[in-house]
């Protein structure tokens, strides 16, 4: 099933972020491709910003950021509501993103993965269904619309 992605990188992952959208417009995939536009020094978290808030509000389906390691852009696309960014080096923990966190944004470290192995990745997390079930509540209190089952 084809989605709308909005996709952002930093320089480091600038080159990475390239092969990852042409891969994905070849999918059939219609990818927003919000900068950076060069491998020149940039502000990871502006790009992390952008993509979280077109998923925040519903102009793209799933968001795709891509830095050094993936973490900085996770932690700042996380800062807005209704995003669930994670940082995947793996396709389990991909897969495990999808499954059980809904996670609508993916993070990859283009120091940590290599073409082959980021397009794995990413094609788990696309390929996967949130399970729902118990995991919705958890979702729910994620994002702060649950009241905490702890207390």
């Amino acid at each position: 099933m084809a989605v709308k992605i909005a996709a952002g990188a930093d320089h480091a992952g600038f080159a990475l972020k390239q092969v990852l959208i042409a891969r994905l417009r070849a999918a059939g995939h219609e990818v927003v491709d919000l900068g950076t536009a060069s491998a020149d020094s940039v502000d990871y978290p502006v790009f992390a910003h952008a993509v979280a808030a077109q998923v925040a509000d519903g102009q793209a389906e799933r968001g795709l950021l891509v830095c050094g390691s993936g973490i900085g852009m996770c932690m700042a696309a996380n800062r807005h509501p209704g995003v669930r960014a994670a940082d995947c080096v793996t396709v389990e923990m991909a897969d495990l993103a999808r499954r059980h966190n809904d996670a609508n944004v993916l993070c990859v470290g283009a120091r940590l993965l290599d073409e082959d192995e980021a397009w794995a990745v990413i094609q788990a997390w696309l390929a996967t269904p949130f399970e729902g079930g118990r995991h919705e509540h958890r979702v729910a209190l994620i994002d702060g619309l649950a009241p905490d089952s702890a207390s």
